[in-house]
């Protein structure tokens, strides 16, 4: 492999500074590196940051080939700047043995556009009633940490404390997707104002809040680690906050389209903004804001939700949930949090690259940006400014809520152990 040298990129948002990249790791850091024979990226005025992990992403593969595969999936996700993505188990067949999630995996290993580490489901078929193979997974090629339902709740309280007891002789975390079925039955968005005025079913943000709280306590009842998927309200801040006080070992993430849409969307009947959970008030957004940015939110995740058009392109009652969201995430991000003053670049490299590695237990990734360490990393022009257009996205799918949506910042580069995966913005 040729060396790369990086000029001028301030990292983390810092001085400018030359990076060295040499093989598959950082050879040099500073000012005035000889470039040598090495290829060059001039990156003036660029942002240089570890490369992006994604705790929750929808690959769709094996099954619904339609909506995404693993190779246009990752393509997508190199676009918006990750080098690593955990690939969620609501496959057909479910991602709930070890011969699942060893061909996720591998087709992983084959697509190469970035890492995918397969997250193996809590229960047979995704159905709530029986504990999945999850040692079985854990102990496969995948090295599975990570199990989830998500897509489906956990409801069962028993069946939760088995997982979260299980997952303790391998250092794993039990994703829960916080939806208390029963209070969610025929929901079509956000319990409020709106939906009354609309007449559309509300889904009460205590349906969340409920399953979080009862399993935080489950979490520290048993001592083992619980993440809470795609949190979206004010009451569930309020309760990872609480949790976290209490020393107990509780994180969670949010997605970049609830730090920026509102439920006064769904008046347009688009079924682009159908999600679960559903599209919040602004109270909400701007809580979630705030605990992304002092930490009771660990992460930004996408919740990747690739659909294929029919899908979305019908009444509201009848479309699927779910966004695309590799491609625009760190834009969003950038419009919400850094251009607000609530984070700064090193904040972002923190929720979007640190913090869920270390969930995840992903290794090589989530790295400082310093000589010897894997060269995955992530240039973004800040200065850009562009609007969406879904006809260009590398993902199969186009239903994203963002198109001719003007957003700040592109990724110029992605590096993947040294190798370019996107140069100048386009896929290598």
């Amino acid at each position: 492999m040729s060396k790369i040298l990086i000029r001028g990129a301030k990292i983390l948002g810092g001085e400018p500074q030359d990076l060295l990249i040499d093989g598959e790791t950082i050879a040099q850091v500073g000012t005035g590196i000889d470039a040598g024979d090495a290829v060059v990226v001039e990156a003036e005025g660029q942002i240089l940051l570890p490369g992006l992990v994604d705790l929750h992403t929808h690959l769709r593969e094996p099954g619904r080939e339609d909506s995404e595969t693993v190779l246009t999936g990752t393509k997508a996700a190199a676009v918006g700047g990750f080098t690593a993505v955990h690939a969620m188990a609501n496959t057909f067949p479910v991602a709930d043995t070890a011969g699942v999630v060893e061909q996720v995996w591998r087709l992983g290993k084959e697509s190469g556009y970035c890492d995918v580490q397969p997250i193996g489901a809590v229960t047979v078929g995704l159905e709530g009633k029986h504990l999945a193979e999850l040692g079985a997974m854990h102990d496969s090629a995948a090295g599975v940490k990570v199990f989830s339902d998500d897509g489906k709740c956990v409801d069962d309280a028993v069946i939760m404390r088995r997982a979260l007891e299980y997952v303790k002789a391998f250092d794993g975390v039990v994703a829960q997707h916080a939806q208390e079925p029963r209070l969610t039955e025929g929901a079509q968005m956000n319990e409020g104002i709106v939906s009354a005025e609309l007449g559309l079913g509300g889904w009460p943000a205590v349906a969340e809040e409920s399953i979080i709280a009862r399993d935080v306590l489950l979490a520290a009842h048993v001592d083992s680690r619980v993440h809470i998927c795609h949190l979206s309200t004010a009451g569930s801040v309020e309760i990872v906050r609480w949790a976290k006080s209490k020393g107990w070992n509780v994180t969670a993430e949010v997605t970049p389209h609830h730090l920026l849409l509102t439920d006064e969307l769904v008046r347009s009947y688009n079924p682009v903004y159908k999600v679960n959970p559903p599209l919040r008030t602004e109270a909400d957004v701007m809580a979630l804001r705030e605990a992304l940015a002092d930490g009771t939110i660990d992460c930004v995740a996408t919740d990747h939700a690739p659909h294929p058009h029919e899908d979305k392109d019908c009444e509201w009652a009848a479309a699927a949930m779910g966004m695309v969201g590799l491609e625009t995430a760190l834009s969003v991000v950038q419009q919400t949090m850094v251009e607000t003053g609530l984070l700064d670049w090193t904040g972002v490299a923190d929720r979007m690259s640190v913090r869920p590695a270390a969930i995840g237990r992903l290794e090589g990734h989530g790295r400082p940006v310093s000589p010897g360490e894997p060269a995955n990393l992530t240039l973004v022009d800040p200065a850009y400014r562009g609007v969406v257009d879904p006809a260009g996205f590398a993902s199969r799918s186009r239903n994203t809520p963002y198109e001719g949506r003007e957003l700040p910042g592109r990724v110029t580069h992605t590096f993947l152990r040294g190798r370019a995966t996107v140069v100048d913005g386009k896929l290598a």
